[in-house]
């Protein structure tokens, strides 16, 4: 594996062996990690809650709604990694798996670069 820290094996490794220090892995069952991802998703959402869609696509604009959206960010991305890692799930691989998926449920409709239907 790569040493590049912002490879996502070394980022897991990395929040497993912060986890493992203060010896959290007892709590780090699937469930309290899916339920954390959806606390920190939700915050991701807080920050957007009541813009129009026009705010919404300049929030990289304000420097403090920015920080917060990396923050909510890393945090959603950490717990899906250390979520994957108890799960022995590879999150690119799945991601792959499932874009693949999509791309045979919702074809391109008539050549026409429209799409058929929303991602699920």
């Amino acid at each position: 594996m790569s040493d590049d820290p912002r490879d996502l094996d070394a980022l897991r490794r990395r929040l497993a062996a912060f986890a493992a220090a203060r010896h959290w892995q007892p709590y780090h069952t699937p469930k309290n990690l899916a339920a954390a991802l959806s606390v920190e998703a939700s915050e991701l959402l807080e920050i957007f809650q009541w813009s129009t869609p026009e705010q919404s696509a300049r929030v990289m604009t304000d420097p403090d709604a920015a920080h917060r959206v990396r923050d909510e960010v890393a945090d959603v991305l950490a717990y899906l990694l250390q979520f994957c890692d108890v799960l022995g799930v590879d999150p690119l691989a799945a991601l792959e798996a499932k874009i693949e998926r999509n791309e045979i449920r919702f074809p391109v409709a008539g050549g026409t670069g429209e799409a058929a239907g929303p991602e699920g």
